[in-house]
């Protein structure tokens, strides 16, 4: 049995269950006993891998889009170029070498980072050093100017909701609550959800729904940024336009786990539902929600490859093409990863993505 869950088995035999959010803030960032503040968990000796671990591709592409997202807004001479949740710096890494030829936009930027791993901090440190990264808790931190955000996978980890659809207007908060020394799973009581009376004609008696109001509040914030000083941001991640289902789960050595079973031991996320960012995020502009492998071959993704490919041989062609593979192909990372980019009114559409209107209606 783990440290934390002896804690949450002895709050819960104090004050009762606890929802879902709680726990996956107990789980993820428990200052002493938490997922992120123990450890690196990202690639083969951690418990998951993430894009730019996979290819330097992926963080190039993205810092030339965000380069010529800085161009079509006439190069304002400051940017905030910010990363909210870098992981170990390497897409930042990526995307700033891809850029140095863009004339003058080093200058111009200040590299911003919101982070809660002080593990993670420290790695990305050393990788920006250059660069003279500034870390912050939360993205009010970041300083007013015109901001070039990037975010990817990181709303999926944020705290969720989840309801259960009952009898009439009601919905059942799943709960966890704890017998003969393990964490199981209830329901609180029915009552009306007002923020949830819109699902009503989409979500049938028994299905989940779940809200994320941390990731709404920071949409928001980023949304209010860009649209009165300037920039865009570019949300990557798996998910959909709305919330259906039960989609929490937990990794560990890159293995699906039982999410109650090793709390604070396993990565905790769930499917990011693109549609309330965007809602939250007005009245910045945001794109149609598109596929990460649309998207990536839309900036040329395969061209890149190619021209990689050509000093390779052996093993390391081999996992090349594999990794193009991986973030593009449908039956990978190219379907389930979604993007959402959030521009102000009156600006060019940004590179690669699909126009807002081909996002459904709320």
């Amino acid at each position: 049995m783990t440290a934390l869950k002896d804690r949450l088995l002895a709050r819960i035999a104090r004050t009762g269950p606890i929802g879902v959010a709680d726990y996956m803030a107990e789980c993820l960032l428990h200052p002493t006993h938490g997922y992120y503040a123990t450890r690196d968990p990202l690639g083969a000796a951690g418990d998951f891998t993430t894009a730019p671990e996979i290819s330097q591709m992926f963080g190039e592409l993205l810092g030339l889009w965000l380069a010529q997202v800085w161009m079509d807004q006439g190069a304002p001479s400051r940017i905030v170029l910010a990363e909210l949740g870098p992981g170990r710096g390497t897409l930042m890494a990526d995307a700033l070498r891809a850029t140095r030829g863009v004339t003058g936009f080093h200058a111009a930027l200040e590299l911003h980072l919101v982070e809660a791993s002080p593990k993670l901090r420290a790695l990305q440190a050393r990788a920006l050093a250059g660069f003279d990264p500034r870390f912050h808790d939360g993205i009010a931190d970041l300083p007013e100017a015109p901001l070039l955000l990037i975010a990817n996978e990181f709303f999926d980890a944020l705290p969720i909701r989840q309801f259960q659809r009952g009898k009439g207007t009601d919905w059942h908060e799943r709960m966890i609550g704890a017998e003969g020394g393990r964490l199981i799973w209830g329901l609180a009581p029915g009552t009306p959800v007002p923020a949830l009376a819109h699902r009503a004609a989409t979500v049938a008696e028994g299905q989940i729904v779940e809200t994320c109001a941390p990731a709404e509040a920071i949409a928001g914030e980023i949304g209010r940024r860009i649209a009165q000083q300037g920039g865009a941001a570019l949300i990557v991640d798996y998910g959909g336009w709305d919330s259906i289902g039960d989609t929490l789960q937990a990794l560990k050595a890159h293995r699906s786990v039982d999410p109650l079973a090793e709390p604070g031991d396993a990565d905790l996320t769930a499917h990011v539902a693109f549609g309330p960012l965007a809602r939250a995020a007005a009245p910045a502009r945001a794109s149609g929600l598109t596929q990460q492998g649309v998207v990536l071959e839309r900036l040329g993704i395969t061209p890149r490859a190619q021209a990689l490919a050509r000093n390779l041989g052996g093993a390391e062609l081999e996992s090349h093409i594999a990794g193009h593979r991986r973030l593009t192909h449908p039956a990978e990372m190219g379907h389930l990863f979604r993007t959402l980019a959030l521009t102000p009114e009156g600006t060019p559409l940004p590179p690669a993505l699909d126009p807002g209107t081909t996002c459904p209606s709320p």
